[in-house]
């Protein structure tokens, strides 16, 4: 099984990049007390830092709708991992060789958010283009690499603290930083497919925008990524406050339940994928989603709103994904632009959702119920999307049958 020659290699590569953008994102906000306490970094402070995140994500997908694929999509996946390498590396070194602890954060940050910004890009259109069967499954398959990363990046740091202490974080950085050093040569390697190779036929970028397909998928990616995150970066914050209990149990408890639920609700669509329609299952999850949103703002009891995260977390499990699959089959030779303006729309959300429910808790004292309770619009604006699409789709079927 040559790993030049063999799509099985570019699938595995595919799955550890998720790996590597899970750990991009959710390892340093695990340091964030660490920070505050060894370097006297304000809480305003380490909240600009998970915007900042998704920010620099946020334009790193809007220059790789234009850029990627005139420089290559191998060249710009290996420079992502190798960036992402640095970025984590950076976190227990910059910091300790500048004057000001914050700015070699910033700069880290940079480097790997420049890094999970191009594999959120690059890494489903290079599934999507493999010579495979069932590609929906393969992308929803993907997609639960992010959740599995999640819990490694959650329990293995929080194991490796209780094991040698959390003053020995850098170390941790490091251990992080190789999975995508490793993966970029595995990348330089592997066999990449193009889509555009097999038929001459590309739509341009400029053309999305005349279509109303493209609205309707762009609303539903902004509020995937808006339901999915607004609980899974509160999640921990939530358990801690509604069950009294510690930071580390906290973060087992909320953000590993989230993805654990949603890496298992991505794993198990990905093996029913054929005996079920997608646009009404994404359906039926918002609905589900929403009902989870209730939960956590409105139950009496703080074991049942802990529940609904999970409830949350199987619900959106399918809505990021399953979006990527629906765009990649509604236009012939999806290119890369295309999954980069829904990244874009993604990321969005991924900031738009936790804002939200953040300011509007901070607004009513500092209760994240209340801030839940308005995080609800996100998975009920899915609901509306998800309706539009299947009657514009029925409708096109009907006008085609004439």
């Amino acid at each position: 099984m040559s790993v030049r020659t063999n799509y099985r290699h570019t699938l595995a590569a595919g799955y550890i990049s998720f790996i590597t953008q899970a750990i991009v994102n959710n390892f340093a906000p695990l340091l964030y007390v660490t920070f505050q306490k060894d370097w006297e970094i304000s809480l305003s402070q380490l909240a600009v830092l998970s915007t900042y995140n998704f920010l620099v994500q946020l334009l790193v997908d809007l220059l790789s709708a234009k850029y990627v694929d005139q420089i290559g999509v191998r060249k710009c996946i290996v420079f992502a991992h190798i960036s992402a390498a640095a970025g984590l590396a950076g976190l227990g070194i910059f910091p300790y060789i500048l004057g000001n602890p914050y700015a070699g954060l910033l700069i880290s940050i940079t480097l790997y958010a420049v890094g999970g910004g191009l594999i959120e890009v690059l890494a489903s259109p290079i599934i999507e283009a493999c010579p495979t069967t069932n590609k929906e499954a393969n992308m929803s398959l993907l997609h639960s690499f992010y959740c599995w990363g999640q819990v490694i990046a959650v329990l293995g740091s929080t194991l490796f603290f209780a094991v040698f202490g959390i003053a020995h974080w850098r170390m941790m950085a490091f251990i992080w930083a190789a999975i995508p050093a490793l993966n970029s040569l595995y990348f330089a390697r592997v066999p990449i497919a193009f889509a555009r190779e097999k038929d001459k036929t590309i739509q341009k970028t400029s053309e999305l925008f005349k279509n109303k397909l493209f609205y309707i998928l762009f609303v539903m990616m902004l509020c995937a990524g808006a339901s999915e995150i607004a609980v899974a970066q509160w999640a921990s914050a939530f358990a801690e406050e509604s069950l009294g209990i510690t930071k580390a149990a906290g973060d087992i408890a909320g953000p590993c339940f989230f993805a654990l639920l949603m890496g298992v609700a991505r794993f198990s669509y990905s093996k029913f994928s054929t005996k079920i329609s997608l646009e009404k299952y994404i359906l039926f999850c918002s609905f589900l989603c929403l009902g989870g949103y209730f939960m956590i703002a409105l139950s009496p009891w703080p074991a049942l709103s802990l529940l609904g995260c999970g409830v949350c977390g199987f619900a959106v499990g399918i809505m990021w994904p399953g979006t990527y699959s629906i765009a990649a089959k509604s236009w012939y030779n999806p290119t890369t632009a295309l999954f980069a303006l829904f990244a874009l729309a993604g990321d969005c959300g991924c900031s738009t959702g936790p804002f939200l429910v953040g300011t509007v808790s901070e607004r009513f004292g500092d209760n994240l119920k209340a801030g839940f309770l308005s995080g609800a619009v996100f998975p009920l604006i899915m609901i509306v999307a998800t309706s539009v699409l299947i009657a514009y789709q029925k409708k096109n079927k009907a006008a085609e049958g004439k």
